[in-house]
């Protein structure tokens, strides 16, 4: 089984509010209602949303990080504990990255199984984006590995890693700011 581990455990400084929230676009829907639908639109119904204390988004897939001051890695470290050993390869998925089409996500999940990848990073434009898609092999490296270097340092101690040019440019929309918001909605944020 393939799940997804979406991140929304962070402090949203630079936004202002919570971007798990926040409404994706004119159809009311929230960044985190429309991640979860692009992964159930690919086949990817084991979900679990990551967010801190008191912040819980309109999920049945809650997941509470205590501590989420101790960095991204922390939330991905407690996605991966909420299921145990019954997946064969997760999605880590920011949540401020809600444009990512849901052909990408067959992709990513055809290329590992094809390849047999312990890591797909989807780029766009020569740049890599997210959601990055990690086997299991992996997971003792993600659970192990040093919070302050965060996921980044597993995906690069891997070589043979697939970086996967996608023609989805959402792979690289990072929402971070009112500006960014502004700058890809058209509209101010609410």
């Amino acid at each position: 089984m393939i799940g997804a581990i979406v991140l929304a455990a962070g402090s949203s400084s630079r936004m202002g509010r919570a971007k798990a929230h926040l409404p994706a676009g004119r159809n009311g829907r929230t960044f985190v209602d429309t991640i979860t639908e692009t992964l159930a639109g690919a086949g990817v119904s084991a979900v679990r949303v990551v967010v801190a204390p008191g912040n819980s988004p309109r999920s049945q897939q809650v997941v509470i990080n205590p501590d989420p001051s101790a960095g991204m890695l922390s939330s991905v470290q407690c996605g991966l504990r909420a299921f145990g050993d019954e997946l064969a390869a997760v999605f880590v998925w920011p949540v401020d990255h809600p444009l990512v089409e849901r052909d990408t996500v067959v992709a990513m999940i055809a290329a590992l199984k094809s390849t047999g990848a312990p890591v797909v990073v989807p780029t766009h434009g020569g740049r890599r984006g997210h959601p990055v898609l990690f086997a299991a092999r992996v997971f003792p490296e993600l659970l192990a590995a040093d919070r302050s270097h965060g996921a980044r340092s597993v995906v690069h101690a891997h070589e043979d890693r697939l970086e996967l040019p996608v023609t989805d440019g959402g792979v690289v929309v990072d929402i971070d700011t009112p500006e960014d918001y502004a700058r890809v909605f058209g509209a101010v944020a609410p």
